[in-house]
């Protein structure tokens, strides 16, 4: 995969607030408070460079040299921390640990590499989540990807990216593909291995979530856990809508126990704010892991009752204790995707009802729809109602029925993209929000 894909050289692009001022748009945008520029000083000899890059970069002080945790998605972006990091100390980087391979964690490398190279560490799985897509061929997770991070909207209807601040691509690639200049030169083998370098001792855990080739580094004399994708201020992408293989829910809960071990006082994770303090740092944890545990166990007891996904997304609710924390708001990943990917990942597509094993076409099924309706005007009349009630998700799966009765209906798509454009407005996820107002962008041209 990282030999694979040219790097993303991006632009930081300031990210105005959406014209449409509601609930849902002050809560996104109070979010980006989380990713504003700053160099946070989390323990002695551990700076953390926040909202430089997409990705939190981190920089551990040693004897005769530094260790730095992820570098940032962009050459650009890591020049700037570097920049920042080297008022703090001139020592020259001894190691890098990357706590996955997402490109925006490892696509700034090449400014931390010096004129000696320094180790490189990684899980011995890295780049398994890209893998299977990369040797099976698949290229349409880029343009999902492009439409989740809102890479084809004019800035004033970008927000952020949820835990991220916006990013716009200049160049072809995977957002979140490494490049072959990241190749690690150590890996992880095993659950647990402690290093030592220019005099700082690390452990190096396993710890499968956002994907299995994460780890997380903790550092017992400052007591600080960098958790890589695992944790940062928002509920967790369980599943990503860009397209991913199965993350394992149940794996992620167990991750997030092992973290919660360590008893650390700061916590690090791959976007947003660092926690810091014991205290704070245990109940975020505790809570992060409860509310992953909770849509795995629920969800399972639901499939073992015979629910279908349709009904487990109403089953399962988060209890309002964690659903009220802000660190678990659903500004990247969201519950309702969680259950839909336990779902799947233990059973697959079909959803046991018999009706869905051979399902009409759509085109037949539509035809059908519009005849109950009383004919296919009738049938856009009724989408066009929906569409003035602020019926939006009905608006917008009655002009699906139209489209593929024709797939050129202007009409058709015109009500569609009207209904995802509203359904914008009043979404707090910044994914789904992209998706919605990119797929109305492409229906409009």
């Amino acid at each position: 995969m990282n030999r694979l894909f040219l790097p993303l050289i991006l632009l930081l692009v300031a990210a105005p607030v959406f014209a449409q001022d509601n609930a849902a748009t002050r809560k996104l945008t109070q979010q980006s408070k989380q990713f504003e520029e700053q160099i946070v000083k989390v323990a002695d000899k551990v700076h953390v460079a926040v909202g430089f890059s997409p990705a939190n970069v981190s920089m551990i002080v040693g004897d005769d040299g530094v260790v730095i945790v992820d570098t940032g998605m962009t050459r650009d972006d890591a020049d700037r921390i570097v920049a920042e990091f080297r008022k703090i100390t001139d020592k020259p980087v001894k190691a890098i640990i990357f706590t996955h391979s997402h490109g925006d964690h490892t696509g700034g490398v090449t400014s931390f590499l010096g004129a000696e190279r320094p180790q490189i560490w990684a899980h011995n799985n890295f780049g398994s989540e890209y893998r299977p897509l990369t040797d099976a061929g698949v290229t349409f997770q880029s343009v999902r990807a492009a439409r989740q991070a809102g890479f084809k909207l004019p800035p004033e209807q970008r927000i952020n990216n949820g835990v991220a601040p916006v990013r716009y691509p200049k160049s072809g690639g995977h957002a979140f593909a490494s490049g072959a200049e990241s190749k690690p030169s150590h890996f992880l083998e095993g659950d647990r291995q402690t290093i030592n370098v220019a005099g700082v001792e690390l452990e190096l855990v396993s710890a499968p979530g956002e994907t299995n080739d994460e780890l997380f580094v903790w550092y017992p004399a400052g007591k600080v856990l960098f958790a890589g994708d695992n944790f940062y201020r928002s509920f967790p992408n369980l599943y990503a809508i860009r397209g991913t293989p199965n993350r394992s829910v149940r794996l992620w809960a167990d991750s997030l126990t092992n973290m919660s071990a360590n008893n650390a006082v700061a916590l690090v994770g791959g976007h947003t704010k660092p926690i810091v303090g014991a205290d704070e740092v245990k109940q975020v944890l505790g809570d992060y892991r409860d509310a992953v545990q909770f849509i795995h166990d629920k969800t399972v007891e639901g499939m073992n009752k015979g629910m279908t996904p349709d009904e487990l997304v109403e089953y399962v609710q988060l209890p309002e204790r964690l659903a009220s924390k802000d660190y678990l708001q659903p500004f990247y990943g969201h519950p309702e995707w969680g259950v839909r990917t336990v779902f799947s990942q233990y059973f697959g597509w079909f959803d046991g009802n018999p009706s869905n094993l051979f399902r009409l076409t759509l085109k037949s099924e539509a035809e059908r729809v519009a005849k109950l309706a009383g004919g296919k005007e009738k049938l856009v009349s009724a989408a066009k109602d929906a569409l003035a009630n602020d019926d939006n998700q009905w608006a917008t799966q009655l002009a699906d029925h139209l489209l593929a009765l024709d797939k050129n209906d202007r009409d058709a798509k015109q009500i569609k993209a009207d209904a995802l454009t509203k359904l914008a407005r009043n979404m707090v996820n910044a994914t789904a929000r992209n998706y919605y107002l990119t797929v109305a962008r492409e229906l409009r041209e």
